[in-house]
């Protein structure tokens, strides 16, 4: 599955070897839009940085972002001010309008074109109109000039009951503009060192990272690798991985001018494309929706062909040009948590929990951790820096994370017991599936993939869940805290930091070309 924005391969990249024994200013750990923007802030001061990824620029999240730069995000400011005083749900306003402010800033002097656009919460059915009406009054209270849409014009096409809207939002090309922000990072004398897996990160007696191809140290480290491939301060159990589905269309019709998201369920993202904001080619529409907790479900394959329905229902010619999933992480009080990690000297910082909302919560964690870098006084901070630096946690939130925990408990026995069921030996899986039995008690993943068939451990080298096949994208995913693995076992993102082993096949198993 490849997103739109990566169906035209983008021109090579400046990427360096990686300098074993070199020490930095600040190394950044990852390459999406976080890791990024906070590297190129960095070295426009003049410092020294390296940024580090285990892929390429925008492989995950980034690049397989809707594209929406948008300060109305669906139901998410009418949550927060229902267990949170306003001065927060304000501070998380502004800190998503600077992050917007400086990626459109940057894309218009890079030459990234972008549209203006505006943005919809919307209700599909009458029981979403009251979480309209909230998110309505919740925006107003936080300074943004929303106004309400009730009834909602036909022309839509699909099932609109009451919206809310605001003017001037943004449709870009994320891939787009992570590429123009890498080559920036080169052009501002930084060190852009790709396919180099960062496996460990330590502390004493000096910040260091550990890498395939040796170790590298520095004053400051950043991790912006979606959640945070270290478990100090066990950021892990304070968000949760979700992903969500895309699919865009050619459509030979007229589409919705808008950025579109619904406030009640099945979630429905919709947005049109155009030139000025995506890629040149067929595709006019995006549709995207279906959210659920990483490695639960019992096929991500219907979640795609859902929105396949949903679409061709209102546009009957609709032909698919591209089908692709993205997965981000959501703290339990939905602000993102971002700063220095504990126990790490005040010397690693990281960001995590961006809800989806990456593209404005990712610029505005990294004038946060440049803030912090740079050892500007709290005092002279923005405001919202400070208000949401100091935000308490609340019974709601732990609340929240506690219904988590318990699920992750109740996923971690139960796919044990499940995987108990079945042994091995086991009828080879056909193309694109997959399979968990047990091998002398120990859970075994088995594959097919590209005719290729392989055996891995199917437990999450993490905390030690039961891993489940994601029939979509082709992958092991862990129920637990959202770690992803390539059929071979090789890691992709989560908190795992280690692969899963690949298991030979015994002798009993070799005899059978049918069974593995």
């Amino acid at each position: 599955m490849t997103s739109l924005w990566k169906l035209t391969p983008a021109p090579p990249l400046e990427s360096s070897p990686f300098e074993a024994g070199r020490r930095r200013d600040v190394i950044v750990v990852g390459a999406g839009i976080t890791g990024l923007t906070t590297a190129l802030m960095l070295a426009r001061d003049g410092r020294d940085v390296a940024l580090v990824d285990a892929g390429d620029v925008a492989e995950l999240a980034t690049g397989s972002n809707t594209g929406k730069l948008s300060l109305l995000q669906g139901a998410v400011l009418s949550t927060l001010r229902r267990h949170h005083p306003a001065s927060l749900v304000r501070a998380y306003v502004e800190a998503n309008r600077a992050g917007a402010q400086w990626l459109t800033e940057f894309a218009r002097d890079a030459g990234v074109p972008f549209s203006r656009r505006i943005a919809y919460s919307y209700a599909q059915g009458p029981d979403g109109a009251a979480t309209v009406a909230e998110e309505a009054a919740a925006a107003l209270e936080a300074g943004l000039p929303v106004r309400r849409l009730s009834p909602v014009p036909d022309a839509w096409g699909f099932p609109a009951v009451d919206a809310v809207a605001l003017d001037d939002q943004v449709a870009i090309d994320p891939q787009a503009v992570a590429i123009a922000l890498a080559r920036a990072f080169v052009d501002a004398g930084g060190a852009l060192h790709l396919h180099t897996r960062v496996r460990r990160v330590g502390v004493v007696p000096s910040p260091v990272i550990e890498t395939d191809a040796g170790s590298a140290t520095a004053d400051d480290i950043v991790l912006a690798t979606g959640t945070p491939i270290v478990d100090r301060g066990l950021y892990f159990a304070k968000t949760r991985g979700l992903r969500s589905y895309c699919v865009a269309f050619d459509v030979d019709a007229e589409v919705p001018d808008g950025l579109f998201l619904s406030v009640d369920g099945p979630t429905r993202s919709i947005r049109s494309v155009t030139d000025q904001d995506g890629p040149s080619g067929s595709a006019r529409l995006i549709v995207g929706g279906n959210g659920h907790p990483v490695g639960r479900g019992d096929s991500e394959q219907r979640h795609v062909a859902e929105i396949v329905a949903w679409t061709r229902a209102r546009y009957p010619e609709a032909e698919t040009v591209a089908c692709w999933s993205a997965q981000d992480y959501e703290s339990h009080d939905l602000i993102p948590f971002v700063g220095v990690m504990p126990r790490t000297l005040g010397r690693v910082r990281f960001a995590t929990g961006f809800g989806k909302w990456g593209l404005s919560n990712g610029p505005a964690a990294a004038l946060r951790l440049a803030s912090e870098i740079r050892r500007e006084p709290f005092k002279d901070r923005p405001e919202w820096m400070r208000t949401i630096a100091r935000r308490i946690t609340v019974p709601a939130d732990l609340g929240r994370g506690g219904v988590e925990n318990l699920r992750v408990g109740w996923e971690a026995a139960s796919r044990w017991v499940d995987s108990q069921r079945t042994a091995v030996p086991v009828s080879r899986p056909d193309e694109g599936e997959g399979i968990v039995a047990h091998r002398g008690g120990h859970p075994v993943g088995v594959s097919t993939v590209e005719g290729l068939t392989r055996a891995v451990s199917a437990v999450c080298p993490h905390l030690g869940g039961v891993l489940s096949w994601n029939d979509a994208e082709c992958t092991w995913d862990c129920p637990l805290h959202a770690s992803r693995f390539r059929p071979d076992g090789t890691r992709i993102e989560g908190p795992a930091s280690r692969d899963l082993a690949e298991l030979p096949r015994t002798p009993h198993e070799d005899e059978s070309a049918e069974r593995v």
